[in-house]
């Protein structure tokens, strides 16, 4: 009963929300929550045996040889059911499934029966001056060979049986030293406790203590409510206010282009009636002196008469082209522009920004109020999760728990000392029966030395040293004791191999794979009334899908105790966390969020009308294909300074004297023209045909666009002040997506960490594994069978040793009688 209820009171410190809350989706910006507080665990249950490992993976392989089949479950699960025999085959399966254990244990028997059984015959033998027992020795020719051979299989024997001894001493000492150092993996593991205990009031406070974060998030997003609310309502209007008062805008700028177009076509057009008028005189100034210069009698003269003929023809080429004294004004059109710029058109609209852009400023007016509800909503909220957590009795079951845990520490640690002497009087009953065989080995290798070293092949079989005597004493004691220890040995090996040999194929690799959960979650196995085992324990609801493995599996990947442990079905605090019916106030509060942008006025009737003035300036009654006309003309129908060129260079062709130098000065007096009067009138056609041109693309469908940029201000006045409800409704429902969202995050991080981070429970799986994997599996089955494995193999060659033994001890102990041939005998 102290189990369960400490098994419960440690996956209570786990409990979280158990409902899935859905994800909202865009995700408002990140909010960071840090890292759940968590101290690192000590306990690595992990062993790792060193040299001797080489030892368990051999022992190992023969487990497998003489127990190769599957883990049988279903026996397993009969037999817990107390069920075992009541079908049909039952004995056997079991038989077949230990098959391999019921032979060589079978063995073991007969050995311990007939050995001794053998030696007292052998002895009785041996009494009758049989067996060897007589003290007389054949001479034979292969004597020496047989000797030799006798003694390399007894040595062979001997070191076979001096490696078993080696491994069942290893394996015994290794027992002991992991049963000396267990005290240290033990105290990790209840260190890992208290820190888990520890430290989970911690992290749910620190769990809780985030709401902080998110509650300042969504009143930093209440407190900037321009910025946020009124940034997007102010966006969605401007996709159709901003275009309407940017088209306005561009008009008036059209205005004033406009007007100043008109300017320049005045200006340009007087210049250019004057210039043209100035010009023409001059050209025609030019000519007549031309003229009376070529009427000089020099012209008359063979050499200059085709010359002066040529430059006669080319006088009619000076005069004006362009004809700019018919041209209509444009001073009506004018005024009139000039009296719609009475009016600052720029300044009107740059109103309706001003009014537009301070609708952040409305928004705030306007929901100062609701405001301060929904911040009194988010720290009642705060409020209650503090309450509801501090109502929790989360320090006395603690505490509660910390009490079981201290006392089952003293108990564990009160009886260390009594488990370190029982090992003892193990490990020097162990070594006793070490010692048995070594002393055995003793008289062998004393046996085989002396005999080996005191052998003389030239002394018959009577006159034998005394060395070599006392080997063959050795090897007969050794023969002696291997009778009297031998059935022994094979006693302690026999029952180690049964016990140990199953606890590994029935525990170790069961565990070690996973199919010893498999069986413990079998439906109705540990209480016939109980589906789940588990969970009638923890939620004493046996329906409940809980099982062995799968608690084992996540503990064992350091997952939180409430995921491991599925506690929603023990404890719902759904009510702390689960914010949903709080969100519903914030929701409502924000949907009672009243916006009005009626006064915002983007144009007033007075731009609107002074647009359609600008329409009806007139300007599109200019008549622009006149104006073109005369500008795409030349300003004079020759290039005066080709003509000038040209003259001057026919002059050139002419005798030198004063009509060469003539002709040469009017040629010059040609170019000042061009510069001082053609070049200004080309400027001033440029500038003229670019006013024109400007004007005639503005009152190209001047009135269709006075009416469009008009529509469009009047649509975006109606949608602000008929339709922005609206848009503010749909902007509203976005913040609060956003303000609620706030609070999604947070509840997805708490579950998230509750899953991952809080009550890690891999201290409860390293518990598991240190006495199941660690202690009963790596120290104890292990070293077990290692042991045996070991003292068996010796006990095993002590048979082939004995005959050896007695075979060579005849060819080192000195002999009462001998063959003797007398010489007549040999000569015959």
């Amino acid at each position: 009963m102290a189990v369960e209820l400490c098994l419960l009171l440690l996956l209570f410190c786990g409990s979280t929300i158990s409902e899935v809350q859905p994800i909202y989706k865009p995700p408002p910006g990140t909010l960071d929550f840090g890292f759940v507080p968590a101290k690192t665990y000590d306990t690595g249950a992990y062993h790792e045996p060193g040299a001797i490992g080489i030892l368990f993976k051999i022992v190992h392989a023969f487990l497998y040889l003489v127990q190769p089949n599957t883990f049988p479950q279903d026996l397993i699960r009969k037999l817990a059911q107390q069920q075992f025999g009541n079908t049909q085959g039952d004995y056997q399966k079991a038989i077949y499934y230990e098959i391999g254990f019921i032979v060589s244990a079978a063995l073991g028997l007969l050995f311990i029966l007939l050995l001794p059984l053998v030696g007292l015959c052998f002895c009785m033998c041996r009494c009758c001056d049989n067996c060897g027992g007589e003290m007389h020795q054949r001479q034979k020719k292969n004597a020496d060979c047989q000797r030799s051979c006798f003694a390399t299989f007894l040595f062979v024997a001997s070191l076979i049986i001096s490696v078993g001894v080696l491994c069942a001493y290893a394996a015994n000492q290794h027992l002991t030293n992991q049963v000396r150092g267990a005290k240290k993996l033990v105290n990790s593991n209840f260190k890992d406790l208290k820190i888990f205990l520890n430290d989970t009031p911690a992290q749910i406070d620190y769990l809780v203590n985030q709401y902080n974060t998110t509650k300042d998030k969504a009143l930093s997003d209440l407190n900037n409510v321009g910025p946020v609310l009124g940034t997007r309502v102010q966006e969605q209007l401007g996709k159709e206010v901003r275009p309407a008062l940017d088209a306005a805008l561009t008009m008036a700028g059209a205005i004033r282009e406009t007007k100043e177009a008109l300017e320049n076509v005045s200006v340009s057009v007087e210049v250019l009636q004057e210039g043209t008028e100035r010009l023409h005189a001059n050209l025609t100034d030019v000519k007549m002196h031309l003229s009376n210069t070529l009427n000089d009698s020099a012209c008359n003269a063979a050499q200059a008469a085709s010359t002066c003929n040529i430059i006669r023809n080319s006088l009619a080429q000076l005069n004006i082209n362009a004809n700019f004294s018919g041209l209509p004004g444009v001073s009506l059109q004018l005024a009139r522009i000039n009296d719609v710029l009475k009016i600052d058109l720029s300044s009107l609209v740059q109103k309706g920004y001003a009014a537009f852009n301070d609708t952040p400023d409305l928004v705030v007016n306007q929901t100062r109020n609701i405001l301060s509800d929904i911040k009194s909503v988010l720290e009642s909220i705060g409020s209650n999760i503090t309450t509801f957590t501090r109502a929790l009795p989360v320090q006395k079951i603690l505490a509660d728990l910390m009490v079981h845990l201290t006392q089952s520490e003293a108990y564990v640690q009160d009886y260390f000392p009594l488990v370190e002497q029982y090992d003892f009087y193990r490990w020097l009953g162990c070594l006793i029966l070490c010692c048995m065989l070594v002393l055995i080995l003793v008289f062998y290798y004393l046996g085989l030395l002396c005999g080996t070293c005191g052998y003389d092949k030239h002394a018959s079989p009577t006159t034998r040293g005394c060395i070599s005597n006392t080997g063959g004493n050795f090897l007969m004691a050794g023969v002696g004791f291997s009778f009297l220890f031998s059935w022994v040995l094979m006693i302690v090996v026999v029952l180690t191999f049964v016990t140990g040999g199953n606890v590994e194929k029935l525990v170790c690799e069961p565990f070690e794979d996973k199919n010893l959960f498999k069986v413990l979650d079998t439906p109705y196995l540990l209480n016939k009334h109980w589906k789940n085992y588990l969970a009638g324990i923890i939620f004493k609801n046996p329906n409940v899908n809980l099982t062995f493995e799968k608690v084992y599996s996540d503990c064992k990947e350091n997952k939180g105790i409430y995921t491991s442990l599925h506690l929603e079905h023990l404890f719902n605090i759904n009510e702390l966390l689960n914010i949903s019916m709080y969100t519903e106030d914030v929701a409502l509060k924000i949907e009672h969020i009243q916006i009005n942008l009626s006064k915002i006025i983007l144009l007033d009737e007075i731009g609107k009308e002074n647009l359609l003035n600008f329409s009806s300036s007139g300007i599109d009654g200019i008549d622009f294909s006149a104006y073109l006309t005369e500008i795409n003309k030349s300003v004079t129908k020759v290039d005066l300074l080709s003509f000038a060129n040209d003259l001057e260079a026919r002059a050139d062709q002419l005798p030198k004297g004063a009509l060469e130098n003539a002709l040469k000065g009017h040629a010059n007096n040609i170019r000042m023209i061009h510069n001082q009067q053609v070049v200004p009138l080309e400027q001033a056609m440029s500038t003229l045909n670019q006013s024109i041109r400007l004007l005639k693309r503005t009152s190209s469908e001047l009135m269709v666009k006075v009416k469009n940029v008009i529509s469009a201000v009047n649509a975006a006045q109606d949608l602000i002040n008929n339709n922005a409800s609206q848009v503010i409704v749909q902007e509203t429902k976005k913040y609060m997506d956003t303000i609620i969202g706030y609070f999604e995050q947070y509840t997805e991080w708490v579950k998230e960490s509750i899953s991952m981070e809080v009550a890690a429970c891999k201290p409860i799986a390293n518990v598991i594994d240190t006495a199941v994997d660690i202690f009963l599996c790596s120290y104890i089955a292990d070293s077990v069978n290692t042991f045996w494995f070991g003292l068996g193999g010796s006990s095993m060659f002590l048979i082939p040793a004995i005959i050896f033994a007695v075979k060579l001890s005849k060819y080192y102990r000195r002999m009462d009688t001998e063959d003797v041939y007398d010489d007549s005998v040999e000569q015959w």
